[in-house]
């Protein structure tokens, strides 16, 4: 463990100006609050926080940010209390640590519940300092250097991974790739200990087998090439760790020996004109891998990451991969974000907020407002932290950075929301394609936008970024509650009018009362969703007006239209009668859900008045004037014979209907069965478009399914 003056000294050395006064109370300080607590290992707790300060003096962090590396225990595992930081150190160092603070374990909660309360209490503390993440991640790093002491193995399992799956990322995301790689190779250990015990003999095997100067030797005659060639390099390499060595066999399914990039080699040169001429004279010597080229400084990671990668290979066959970048972006990618913080970077002026140029953060913290679950939340931060990057163009040149796998959907989101929420179509290259199309690294995006489109409940399935998905389901969810409140407004008007009298003008206002619910909205939601029965509403609003026998209460005076209600949101047409206008339904409504619309002769609604079940209300509901067309499942047998698919697709456009999906369901020398979704604006139109396909010659019979 560091001493008191080892700890300031290593701080002083890089600061001369620190308040080393302050450093010395938060010591103490932190000793005294800790007292006779013990680590698992059986080290005096304190060592954690002395050795967490420690990491973060390799970085050249400020005094406020050691301070609030040794104090950042005291809060939630001593009698410390955040007043009392706040008088000793100032407000700055106690919002700090409060923003490190881990927050107590609710047993009441679910494991996912604890682990999104803690994320998002964390995320909003990093929105506010950057610091609070870099005091976080020097936390959780040397946590997973003395995770071994714990005994349990399941408490370590869940330790190791909770380290892979948030804070390794998070430490990739800001660019400090050496905190990122130690955090994935002590939590891999924990996680697959036979593979990482393979994988780390294998590697040891494979130096005694080359006399253990294999790496030496490669990077002198790389810097031989380089000097020659007038540029001053320094060259180190080195053999990349085990989980990455893991995660490649993993992902092209190959076995250690079939790997031939095992190896990794970094030249720090001069200058940017020097890091081109050194990637020239790299390729002139050896062959490059296709594919394995990538220049980050023209066109740098989200998180600043500069330097140009590339693959080449070298003698015996063997493929190297190496990095070419100067001494300010290894500083980068060594320190990422901490490098804003160093010392030398603030001297004489306040630090530089690297947080304000980081727009994944602003995303992540845009996240807690649109995230309605604990499952949800956790789902959408990680998106945002993990996925590997490409990069596309606005037509005026501006470079937007989107995970592989994005859609235009995700680009028109990330330009901005209102965008994202008004897309209709898109151009990618001059080219209107569907908002579904994969993009591609260098394609230029143009989103074509409509005031009159909103998101939709497709769009789901479509987008990948957290923040498309947010903004969606926030407007579906905001859509669902306004469709919801409608419909239980029509439901309402219709328990009003079984009341045995005229309903008194404050009676609604005593109903929320009894139900204790907070307004109508809210009354509303709950008749609709059924939550509530309407024996349960009608003797809140007038007591005793239900009685014994509300069960068979008079059926409804009138249906219910589901005219401007929105379909998959208020009400949803049932996949197994696929009902469209023009068909007599009757709606399902199940609690807490929506409205289940079926055809009156479905065969699962004669399942359900058998079973005669409690849950299940049946409401009479009925087609809007304006309602718009649905899609119909029909089945339609054809002679085996070309052209047979071509002439039902003519005949299906011919009636304006449009095929939404199409499936072979059987097929044998004579004739196939085809199962068509067709989008129809009503049953007539639907019995028209049945009629014309039987009196095709090739069509042996069309029936509706």
């Amino acid at each position: 463990m560091l001493r008191q003056y080892e700890l300031i000294d290593r701080v002083l050395d890089y600061d001369p100006d620190a308040n080393e006064a302050m450093l010395n109370r938060a010591y103490v300080f932190s000793v005294n609050a800790h007292g006779t607590q013990k680590r698992a290992n059986g080290d005096p707790y304190f060592s954690h926080p002395i050795e967490v300060a420690g990491i973060l003096t390799e970085l050249h962090l400020d005094d406020e940010t050691i301070a609030t590396a040794i104090l950042h225990d005291t809060v939630e595992d001593t009698v410390a209390t955040p007043e009392e930081i706040e008088r000793i150190f100032g407000a700055n160092i106690a919002r700090l640590v409060d923003g490190v603070t881990k927050l107590s374990k609710i047993e009441a909660q679910t494991e996912n519940e604890r682990a999104a309360e803690n994320l998002r209490k964390f995320l909003m503390a990093m929105s506010g300092d950057i610091r609070v993440l870099l005091v976080k991640l020097a936390d959780r790093l040397h946590n997973m250097r003395t995770l071994h002491f714990i005994p349990k193995p399941e408490k370590r399992r869940r330790i190791a991974k909770e380290t892979m799956d948030i804070y390794a990322p998070l430490a990739e995301r800001i660019g400090m790739y050496e905190f990122m790689k130690e955090m994935q190779t002590l939590a891999f250990a924990q996680l697959e200990p036979e593979a990482y015990e393979s994988i780390t003999r294998r590697l040891e095997q494979l130096k005694e087998g080359s006399g253990g100067d294999r790496i030496a030797k490669i990077g002198s005659g790389l810097k031989l090439l380089l000097g020659r060639g007038g540029v001053d390099a320094q060259v180190s390499g080195r053999e990349k760790h085990p989980y990455s060595i893991w995660r490649k066999m993993q992902e092209r399914h190959i076995s250690f020996e079939q790997l031939s990039d095992i190896m990794a080699f970094r030249a720090i040169v001069p200058t940017i004109e020097d890091c081109y001429r050194a990637l020239g004279l790299i390729h002139r010597r050896w062959p490059a891998v296709p594919g394995r080229f990538k220049d980050y400084i023209s066109t740098p990671k989200r998180n600043g990451y500069r330097s140009l990668h590339t693959s080449v290979i070298h003698a015996e066959n063997r493929r190297i991969e190496i990095q070419i970048r100067t001494p300010d972006m290894h500083a980068e990618a060594e320190f990422g974000l901490a490098a804003h913080w160093a010392y030398k970077q603030s001297v004489g002026a306040h630090p530089v907020r690297p947080d304000q140029q980081q727009d994944w953060i602003k995303d992540l913290v845009e996240i807690l407002d649109t995230a309605e679950t604990p499952e949800e939340l956790l789902e959408h931060t990680r998106i945002a932290m993990y996925q590997d990057r490409i990069f596309a163009f606005t037509p005026k040149g501006e470079l937007i950075q989107l995970p592989k796998g994005a859609t235009p959907i995700d680009f028109a989101y990330a330009v901005h929301t209102d965008l994202g929420d008004q897309a209709v179509g898109a151009k990618v290259n001059g080219r209107v394609v569907p908002l579904s199309t994969v993009l591609e690294n260098g394609d230029q995006v143009q989103v074509l936008r409509s005031k009159a489109q909103v998101p939709q409940p497709a769009w789901l399935k479509v987008a990948i970024t957290a923040k498309a998905l947010a903004a969606i389901r926030r407007h579906l969810r905001n859509e669902e509650r306004e469709q919801t409140i409608a419909l239980g407004r029509k439901l309402y008007d219709d328990i009003v009018q079984r009341l045995p009298a005229t309903l008194a003008d404050h009676a609604i206002d005593e109903a929320l009362k009894r139900l204790k619910l907070a307004d109508e909205p809210a009354l509303m939601q709950a008749i609709a969703r059924r939550t509530l029965t309407d024996g349960e509403v009608m003797e809140a609003l007038m007591p005793g007006s239900a009685g014994a026998d509300v069960a068979h209460a008079p059926p409804q005076s009138s249906a219910i239209s589901i005219e401007g209600l929105a379909p998959g949101v208020a009400y949803e047409l049932a996949d197994c009668c696929h009902p469209v206008p023009g068909d007599r339904i009757v709606g399902l409504r199940r609690p807490d859900a929506s409205i289940e619309v079926h055809a009156i002769d479905c065969r699962v609604l004669a399942d359900l008045a058998e079973r005669s079940e409690d849950e299940t209300d049946w409401i009479d509901v009925q087609w809007g004037h304006a309602t718009e067309g649905a899609t119909a499942r029909i089945s339609v047998e054809v002679r085996n014979q070309p052209g047979a698919l071509g002439m039902l697709a003519t005949i299906i456009g011919q009636h304006k209907a449009n095929i939404i999906n199409l499936r072979l369901d059987n097929r044998d020398t004579q004739f196939h069965t085809n199962v068509i979704d067709v989008e129809v604006h009503d049953a007539h139109q639907l019995m028209r478009l049945l009629s014309a396909l039987r009196a095709a010659d090739a069509v042996n019979a069309a029936e509706r399914l």
